[in-house]
């Protein structure tokens, strides 16, 4: 008799960084647009007291993948209050750039 259940076969990845990305970049504000394929995740470097800002990074990501990102997000926010402190929701810049976060 087959087994009906499908296994899935974990598959280990070498992830590789390269130096300039492992640095990071800092950003203050985001904007999130979406499609209905697409979510676009936009990182920007708002300096105060400029009527300007800059997207520093942007990701564009399947509605799976940004679920997926989400929970990611949840789950560290999560370990990160269980380890450290609550982080308090504060209200940001307002600025006509889309939904900004």
């Amino acid at each position: 008799m087959a087994n009906d259940k499908v296994t899935q076969k974990e598959v280990k990845v070498e992830i590789q960084v390269d130096e300039e990305i492992a640095q990071g970049i800092y950003t203050n504000l985001a904007a999130i647009n979406h499609s209905e394929n697409e979510f676009i995740f936009d990182f920007i470097f708002l300096q105060p007291q400029s009527p300007k800002a800059k997207v520093r990074s942007r990701l564009i990501l399947s509605p799976k993948h940004a679920k997926r990102f989400l929970n990611a997000l949840q789950d560290n926010i999560r370990k990160y209050e269980e380890n450290f402190e609550k982080i308090e929701e504060t209200t940001g810049p307002v600025a006509d750039v889309g939904s900004i976060h």
